[in-house]
């Protein structure tokens, strides 16, 4: 069987799957290069893109890179490669998290995570009301499988728990509001109307506030005299999803991230939209509190999924702002890697 080659095409096909994963605040914390001798894409952590006050110890940075390697993971396996996935191949290098060897398919081994490839460029996060509609069992289930292949959990609350949640969710949005260098923090990441910043949000992709105060949509405008929209009512029974894995390991961190990108392209296959909720996450305290009364469980985001209109594009980063590592020769990465999008998590 005749392997494709790694050639500029197929590396920009590559790259521009990696980088439309979501990302906390859109930072894109990541590099990519590719070693051409093992035929692997390196995959790391771009440290310049840290939040200090939001992610301390890059839990979310790790989600966002897991998210994706699993994008790298699917354009590879539509290309016609076996992706074969190491997390944190080396100890020596702590910045590396993966490396994606693109490996010759075998004639017994099926592609299916190709087909959600058409998926990637769909998606995109939701700030909007969504109709109340429930999603039905089958499609929940789906995304629950789809977070269980990747070794993270994906639990959907009834009524009285998914108010827990939200109230959770929305304690630490009332503390981030008062709380001075979280509010910095988070303006940091906002972009302006008409400036052509490849990272952060821009104001066209913030929604708006919950007229009833029942959904804790995350505030990243303050008193800032910006232009908002006006308040909406959001659906009264919201559905939720708690992401979680059984530890809270660095891998644990990838893995999820890997879940959390299966899950919402299996959503956006079925015509659901998304958005995350990752405020409660931001605070020690809360976030073991949304674990209730599950043993053994390390919340990592929590998702709000329904029907509604579609999100708004965030901006995608030249190639400048998509640098290969400083040890890989630069043909590794030639000029087409140059599409970059991604869609805050917050």
């Amino acid at each position: 069987m005749r392997t494709r080659e790694v050639d500029a095409t197929a590396v920009q096909a590559l790259l521009a799957a990696a980088v439309a994963a979501p990302s906390i605040h859109n930072s894109q914390p990541w590099r990519f290069g590719l070693d051409p001798e093992s035929r692997s894409i390196e995959v790391r952590l771009d440290r310049r893109r840290q939040l200090p006050m939001a992610d301390p110890h890059l839990r979310a940075q790790h989600l966002s890179v897991g998210a994706a390697v699993f994008n790298l993971r699917v354009a590879a396996a539509h290309l016609g490669w076996r992706p074969v996935v190491r997390l944190l191949p080396t100890t020596g290098d702590p910045d590396l998290l993966a490396t994606v060897r693109l490996a010759p398919p075998t004639a017994d081994v099926r592609l299916p995570l190709g087909e959600l490839y058409e998926t990637i460029e769909r998606r995109h996060t939701s700030r909007m009301p969504f109709t109340g509609r429930p999603v039905p069992d089958p499609v929940v289930t789906e995304m629950t499988g789809s977070a269980r292949a990747e070794g993270a959990h994906l639990d959907v609350p009834d009524i009285p728990g998914t108010r827990r949640l939200l109230r959770l969710t929305q304690a630490a949005e009332a503390r981030n509001a008062v709380h001075p260098a979280r509010v910095t923090e988070a303006r940091t990441w906002l972009t302006a109307p008409g400036t052509d910043a490849p990272y952060g949000i821009p104001l066209t992709a913030l929604g708006p506030r919950d007229a009833s105060g029942r959904m804790p949509v995350r505030d990243f405008t303050g008193r800032l005299p910006v232009p908002q929209l006006p308040a909406l009512r959001f659906e009264r029974h919201a559905q939720v999803a708690l992401l979680w894995t059984s530890h809270d390991r660095r891998e644990d961190w990838l893995r999820a991230g890997q879940a959390l990108e299966h899950l919402l392209l299996t959503a956006t296959r079925r015509g659901v939209r998304t958005s995350m909720l990752h405020q409660a996450m931001e605070w020690p305290d809360l976030r073991a509190a949304m674990a209730g009364s599950r043993r053994g469980c390390c919340p990592q985001l929590l998702i709000r999924f329904g029907h509604g209109p579609e999100g708004v594009r965030t901006p995608r980063a030249s190639a400048e702002d998509v640098p290969a590592p400083a040890t890989l020769p630069e043909p590794a990465v030639p000029s087409s890697w140059s599409a970059a999008r991604a869609e805050p998590t917050g």
